[in-house]
């Protein structure tokens, strides 16, 4: 099983990656690019399943406040980058709020996870 949770964590910390490395790259003009919604679903999914298998496992020491702080966090960067994705591949201007909430969730979505963890 922890083969399978190292996999999943090496997948959840892509995908933090990808959106925050996408949005830095592409800070002007703003974009969001179909991969960061992509990389933002890989992150719900994994987290959702790391969480749910360790609860299986009973090896629960979670604080479910943080983990429904990153939830709600995954869930707003999701859809965020699923309008901003959407709005760039029909030609839209993405506005300068959307991309950067996409990215600025992003990089709160992290320091939460390594700093209050």
């Amino acid at each position: 099983m922890s083969v399978l949770m190292s996999v999943l964590l090496f997948l959840h910390i892509l995908g933090a990656a990808l959106v925050f490395g996408l949005w830095v790259a592409h800070l002007r003009p703003p974009r969001v690019l179909p991969l960061q919604f992509y990389a933002a679903l890989v992150q719900l999914i994994t987290g959702l399943a790391m969480v749910g298998i360790s609860e299986a496992h009973g090896g629960s020491s979670h604080s479910y406040t943080w983990i429904g702080i990153k939830l709600i966090l995954g869930l707003v960067i999701t859809v965020l980058a699923y309008i901003g994705q959407r709005k760039d591949k029909r030609g839209e201007t993405v506005s300068t709020g959307l991309a950067h909430g996409v990215g600025g969730l992003a990089l709160i979505n992290i320091a939460v996870a390594t700093l209050l963890h």
